[in-house]
């Protein structure tokens, strides 16, 4: 959907802040929407997944042929999604035109050949949608399918084993559905398995309560005739993900040991040698199976993804060892994926263009191997071919607020002094000005994980608030990810107490510079940026004057017995073991401080969310209730964790303004959006 213009008042008409009349409504937010997620290259095809919200969440395939056109891969009804680890990825996999899928309807896996309709491979489960596939990949002949399995026998995190089982990769009159075989158990967490190219090696991840992928993890391989297994690389305090088999016989992989995921290789018989070493995280957290941040070349070139300094973009390690960055617009890398002997297909975004699928064509290396600045001996820059261009949004270049990377003073858990960052989206409309002498109201926004990160791409979610003229921050509060491994472990113990200073520093900071309100401070966040805004809420000194909490965590200690097998025992890095540490999951709880409760506060949750509850939400909405706080709550069926549905999507965004609105005191309905006002209790 293209935006359709406003018409132009006199230039910079006064209005307040946050009533700004933008084309950037809810409408237009999920219009058209995608979320592209994996891509892969089939000989000359390429295909990756979308994410449609106006289709009810649905996950589609596309492919897009040589000849330039595309087709959908998937018959209507049938979604490429996996629930494994709730979070999911890698729900499919494709050679030679064939597609192999876990349904999200029932979580069983799929074979799909053209023309054809999706055949099951694997059996009912005992319990609906109680067998889950994920990251698969085909034997080298071809024959069978290696891949995750998560089989749930019960209702309790206890009650879920993961392990890799190999199957067949076909069906036919003679066998229909048969159990997949179990190759690796015990673990609790495994991931990534790959078959070596002789089909002789099986490479796989695994770890172990209590750590998370990104605290600890191992590259295991074993020999499939003789079942000798050998720990490659990782243990406690490494980090290890993404595993790559060569034609040679090496074995690829990212690992963190210099507190950097950078990339090594490791062959049979010889040291692990370091291929990228540089102070960037090219790897990024597990959340999802899939990621794929670096593409090998035939050539012997390598290409990666790397964060600096908040930033993403793509640089070209030469056959000489010499990591060069490629002179592109890129600042946000989902996938990188080898696409012939010289060029790579990425999933890419920039401050001005949501993310769409690109063909990167590299220059010729030269003599040397590698190109200097990003560019060929003759100044060629690296060709880029948009395979699925984003949306065109009609929006013109000063009409599009872009991120700044921000540095401001806060401390760490012991109180001593460090610096934290983030990213400031100032309001931006050239057809409307404040008040002269006013400051606009600022969101500060915290991302989910805490293990992750902002990212500095065209969000038209961010440019809804802008446009109207709120400013936005989206802050990297410590723990969070793409800065090295001692930022990411600032949150260890420290969960309620290093992302909440920051916060406040953020908030402090940027109203002491004059770029925000000072009595117009609002804090928003998801999930686990949802429990850090109702830490920050929940304070005496707190500086914010609203919040939104969509589908966080109030109760730590309830957290902590109900939740799902991956982050079960996630809260015992954040926070300590459970109930050993109790006293510090009571203190740090929200719930708990509900006496210091005084802002008015806008709860959104989803009602099949398995990894935080609505009883969590339920629970801090019944207490302010109770209170007498301002408080709105919406709580949307068939929902998980994150809002899927357009008309759901659009509900939440509108609802949150109407109440910034109501409590700020600025009008609405200066749009023409007809937006539907939200309840606000006890205001």
């Amino acid at each position: 959907m293209v935006i359709t213009p406003i018409p132009d008042p006199d230039p910079a008409v006064e209005r307040p802040f946050g009533a700004w009349a933008t084309p950037v409504t809810s409408e237009v937010v999920v219009a058209a929407a995608v979320r592209l997620g994996e891509v892969r290259v089939d000989g000359t095809d390429v295909v990756w997944a979308e994410g449609r919200p106006g289709e009810g969440g649905r996950t589609q395939l596309v492919r897009r042929r040589a000849d330039g056109g595309a087709d959908e891969l998937l018959p209507e009804g049938r979604n490429a999604r996996t629930a494994v680890h709730e979070y999911g990825g890698a729900a499919w996999w494709v050679r030679d035109g064939v597609v192999w899928f876990t349904d999200w309807a029932d979580q069983r896996l799929y074979r799909l050949e053209p023309g054809s309709a999706p055949v099951a491979l694997t059996p009912e489960p005992a319990r609906p949608r109680g067998d889950r596939y994920a990251d698969g990949e085909l034997s080298p002949d071809g024959t069978r399918i290696v891949c995750v399995r998560e089989r749930h026998h019960g209702d309790r995190a206890t009650d879920v084993v993961n392990e890799i089982v190999v199957l067949d990769a076909t069906v036919s009159e003679s066998h229909g559905p048969g159990e997949p075989q179990v190759l690796v158990t015990g673990p609790d967490f495994v991931a990534a398995p790959r078959h070596s190219p002789d089909g002789a090696t099986l490479a796989w991840l695994q770890w172990n309560h209590p750590a998370m992928p990104w605290d600890a993890g191992e590259l295991v391989i074993r020999d499939l005739a003789t079942g000798e297994e050998t720990v490659v690389a990782g243990g406690p305090g490494e980090s290890v993900t993404e595993p790559q088999w060569r034609p040679d016989g090496s074995l690829w992989f990212l690992s963190d040991r210099t507190d950097w995921w950078n990339l090594y290789r490791w062959l049979p018989g010889r040291d692990i040698e370091a291929v990228v070493r540089t102070e960037a995280d090219i790897g990024v957290p597990a959340w999802a199976f899939g990621t794929s941040r670096y593409a090998v070349l035939d050539d012997g070139r390598v290409v990666v993804a790397r964060w600096r300094d908040g930033f993403d973009g793509l640089a070209v390690r030469g056959v000489d060892g010499t990591l060069t960055d490629l002179d592109l617009p890129f600042t946000a890398v989902g996938a990188v994926v080898a696409a012939g002997p010289d060029a790579v297909v990425v999933v890419a975004g920039s401050p001005t263009a949501e993310p769409g699928v690109h063909r990167v064509d590299l220059p010729d290396p030269g003599p040397s191997g590698t190109a200097p600045s990003g560019t060929g001996p003759s100044g060629t820059a690296p060709r880029v071919e948009t395979l699925r261009a984003p949306r065109d949004l009609g929006l013109a270049a000063d009409e599009i607020s872009r991120p700044e990377a921000v540095r401001f003073p806060s401390v760490d858990g012991a109180g001593e002094p460090r610096t934290a960052r983030a990213l400031f989206y100032p309001p931006v409309n050239p057809r409307f000005r404040g008040p002269a002498g006013e400051r606009p109201p600022l969101l500060v926004v915290i991302h989910g994980g805490p293990t992750s990160k902002a990212a500095p791409v065209l969000d038209i979610g961010v440019q809804y608030w802008t446009s109207r003229g709120f400013a936005v921050v989206d802050v990297d509060y410590g723990g969070s990810s793409g800065y090295g491994r001692p930022y990411r472990e600032l949150l260890r113990g420290q969960w309620g107490v290093v992302d909440v200073a920051d916060c406040l520093a953020a908030a402090r900071a940027l109203a002491g510079r004059g770029r925000a309100d000072p009595d117009r401070l609002c804090i928003r966040g998801r999930s686990a940026g949802g429990y850090t805004t109702l830490a920050a809420l929940a304070r005496d000194d707190t500086p914010f004057a609203a919040g939104a909490d969509h589908f966080g965590v109030a109760d730590l200690e309830a957290l902590a017995r109900d939740t799902h097998k991956f982050e079960s025992r996630y809260l015992d890095g954040l926070l300590g073991p459970y109930p050993a540490e109790r006293d510090v999951y009571v203190q740090r709880s929200p719930i708990t401080h509900v006496d210091r409760f005084a802002r008015p506060l806008i709860v959104l949750q989803g009602t099949e969310d398995a990894v935080v509850p609505p009883a969590q939400s339920e629970a801090i909405v019944a207490a302010l209730r109770g209170k007498g706080v301002p408080v709105a709550y919406l709580l949307f069926e068939g929902e998980q964790h994150g809002f899927r549905r357009a008309e759901n999507v659009r509900r939440a965004l509108d609802a949150e303004l109407s109440f910034y609105a109501q409590v700020l005191g600025f009008p609405l309905g200066e749009n023409g959006e007809n937006i539907e006002p939200v309840e606000v209790e006890n205001i």
